[in-house]
């Protein structure tokens, strides 16, 4: 329907927004205010963050590259080194110190007191060493030996101070003492030597690094 209103202006109704209209658009505008500003600090703000944080993490990159590179280097090395070690550990433990074994041998010898415990020398001092891997280095000593006195007992009292010193350790024990009396000459002291034969075996690499380890 078609409604004319008649009356004069003054007495004519003022048309006016509904109020309910004015808070629905106003609460529209702030929402879409509100995100509005959401998006532009996530958009830029964030952003912006995250953009220096990542420059930040780069430039740490760039220093610690350097650094990660060396430890790898080092590492490289390390394990050369290691390898290097190992296989000289190897080698060590298939050889004999032959030069530390006659310094022990010489201090057994001195050990005898000039005849109160023995006096023995050695004559033809040899030394053989295999050095096939089914052998393991194993070998042999080898010396004619001389006890300067009349009681063979003393030839059996080197052989135990050869059993009970760190020369041995390399060496399986010796054989029973044995031995020939021999008459050099009267005028001389001592007029009485018994000769004797000095044989010792070397034990095998295997059996030499075992006797390390219960060491």
């Amino acid at each position: 329907m078609i409604h004319i209103n008649l009356l004069p202006e003054e007495y004519r109704r003022k048309q006016r927004t509904p109020v309910k209209l004015m808070l629905a658009v106003a609460g529209g505008v702030a929402i879409n205010a509100s995100l509005g500003a959401w998006w532009g600090w996530t958009a830029f703000g964030v952003a912006a963050e995250v953009k220096s944080e990542l420059s930040v993490l780069r430039l740490e990159m760039d220093g610690l590259d350097p650094q990660v590179a060396y430890h790898k280097a080092l590492e490289t090395e390390r394990g050369v080194y290691k390898h290097r070690e190992d296989t000289l550990a190897g080698i060590t433990a298939k050889r004999i110190s032959w030069t530390k074994k006659v310094d022990e041998l010489i201090d057994v010898v001195n050990r005898g007191g000039d005849g109160q415990r023995h006096l023995i020398w050695l004559d033809d001092l040899s030394v053989t060493q295999e050095g096939n891997k089914r052998s393991g280095g194993a070998g042999s000593l080898k010396a004619e030996g001389h006890s300067g006195s009349d009681k063979f007992a003393q030839v059996a009292n080197f052989l135990e101070d050869i059993e009970t010193s760190s020369f041995i350790s390399d060496f399986h024990p010796p054989a029973p003492p044995e031995g020939s009396e021999s008459i050099v000459d009267e005028e001389l002291m001592p007029a009485v030597v018994w000769a004797f034969p000095l044989q010792l075996d070397l034990k095998s690499a295997e059996e030499r690094k075992n006797t390390e380890t219960k060491q």
